[in-house]
């Protein structure tokens, strides 16, 4: 089974509930014992934990200073058949349709227990949070409320408030909770930038439903960028992490919140090691967008983009690997307006680094609309400067290539692959003046990552037109140059090496 990525929720139906409390009520767990919550604010520096026995931390000074502002958050939801009636489509989905059935036990609205419509089910799930600020606002992650009819926030002192959701993102997967308080323990945030790898790091929250749990362990990594994730440069741990714990705080020894935990990697659903928690900077900068405005907008270039290695780094001429190399432009985009064109790295913007390609999206997603950013660029082996007046960010999509009448030839000798040109119909829906299809690979074209169906529509800066037009620049490419290929709905560079 293939690793994935889990949202660490937890959610529970109210049969689940009921076979819980059994297992409790029977067996060897004991009540806990909360922590008595104060009225001061969980934010004075906190010392470096001492060293207990055998050398190895104490955090439970740390613990008992932040703990007050960390919260069990309980989320009710109408899950209602969309009008399903009797029969197995009902019940899709249901991880104890099975179970039950296979027991024989009767559930009105199941195939041969007299039909009928399944009437509206109430789910309820668990998550965690943390008091940012005195008066009520709670930070948690998106998809812990996402939903919800009902939350419900629950402090160390057991109180507990019914929240208003003030806005979600979930981009980020941040959410902002509002109870109605005052006075309340608030953490202090930290710097995540400034997190070192191998540093010891806490979390807090409700794993399982077990609330105030205290879990440690070290940051593993910095800056991990997850399938479908732009905008998040992960905080990678191996603090223990389950299903229940999503949006609590990861603190540092200072006491600071430097991350909300957010995903864990795992082949069973359960932890194996590796969690991902939401830079503090990135979820602080949503949740300043949504207290005052209860939504997030972001600017929009509207390219496509890749990163480089070594070898397209050194076709650009480039010293080294770094930036974001534009692999399409939008049509009446930003970037096109600006002149902005494939083939360009993007360096810099208003004078920050862009050392990796996964950095351009959420440095240009912080811009507010409509501002003007200057990119530092790096086009024809020469630096330059350009203005860009952002717009709103929106999904970007391509039209899918269409059938056409195919006649294949050889596009290249030396390259090694067989294919045909475009047509006009195919060019027009892809925005380009002309292309090949790759219908056949060898020797460097098959080594350089190419697939059939790809359609080549550059060398290196320039555009194809045609079979022998692209035969003329790969000759005059020499032997490492890179192509620009079409590949389903994304535009990226491959290089290749002749010889």
């Amino acid at each position: 089974m293939k690793p994935t990525v889990f949202r660490s929720t937890l959610a529970f139906s109210a049969i689940v509930l009921a076979l819980t409390g059994c297992l409790q009520e029977g067996g060897a767990i004991s009540p806990s014992h909360a922590a008595n919550g104060s009225a001061a604010p969980a934010a004075a520096p906190a010392t470096a934990p001492a060293a207990g026995r055998y050398g190895l931390p104490d955090f439970s000074a740390l613990v008992e200073q932040v703990g007050p502002a960390v919260v069990n958050i309980s989320v009710t939801q109408k899950v209602g058949r969309s009008g399903a009636t009797s029969g197995e489509d009902a019940f899709a989905g249901d991880p104890f349709y099975d179970f039950l059935r296979r027991f024989g036990v009767p559930v009105p609205g199941m195939p041969g227990n007299g039909g009928g419509r399944m009437p509206e089910q109430i789910q309820q799930g668990v998550g965690s949070g943390f008091i940012v600020s005195p008066d009520g606002y709670v930070l948690t992650n998106a998809h812990v409320v996402d939903g919800a009819s009902e939350v419900t926030v629950k402090l160390t002192d057991k109180r507990d408030f019914k929240a208003k959701v003030v806005g979600v993102d979930k981009r980020t997967d941040v959410a902002l909770l509002k109870i109605d308080a005052a006075g309340l323990p608030f953490v202090r945030t930290g710097d995540a930038e400034r997190t070192k790898v191998g540093e010891w790091v806490i979390a807090m929250g409700s794993p399982f439903g077990f609330e105030n749990t205290v879990t440690a362990g070290i940051i593993s990594a910095k800056a991990r960028r997850l399938p479908d994730e732009n905008y998040v440069p992960f905080i990678q741990t191996d603090v223990a992490i389950n299903p229940g714990n999503s949006g609590g705080p990861l603190f540092n020894l200072a006491g600071e919140v430097i991350g909300i935990n957010s995903q864990i990697y795992s082949r069973s659903g359960g932890f194996m090691g590796i969690s991902f928690a939401i830079p503090i900077d990135v979820a602080m900068k949503v949740k300043d967008q949504l207290q005052k405005y209860g939504k997030v907008s972001r600017g929009r270039l509207g390219v496509a983009i890749q990163g480089l290695d070594a070898e397209l780094a050194q076709n650009f001429g480039l010293d080294k690997p770094v930036g974001a190399l534009v692999a399409s432009v939008e049509n009446g985009s930003p970037a096109e307006k600006a002149g902005l064109a494939p083939g360009d790295v993007v360096l810099g913007v208003n004078g920050q680094k862009v050392d990796n390609s996964a950095d351009l999206p959420r440095i240009i997603g912080e811009q507010k609309p409509g501002s003007v950013v200057r990119l530092s660029i790096w086009r024809d082996r020469k630096a330059r400067d350009i203005n860009v007046t952002l717009g709103e960010q929106a999904g970007e999509k391509l039209a899918a290539m269409g059938g056409a009448e195919r006649k294949s030839e050889s596009a290249s000798g030396k390259l090694g692959l067989t294919g045909r040109a475009l047509t006009a119909q195919e060019a027009s829906r892809l925005g380009v003046p002309g292309g090949v299809v790759v219908e056949g690979l060898s020797g460097p074209a098959a080594k350089s990552g190419l697939q059939p169906g790809d359609v080549i529509i550059g060398v290196n800066n320039q555009p194809i037109t045609g079979i022998e037009q692209f035969r003329k620049l790969l000759d005059a490419a020499g032997n490492r140059f890179a192509l620009l290929i079409q590949r389903g709905g994304s535009r990226i560079f491959l290089p290749v090496r002749i010889g």
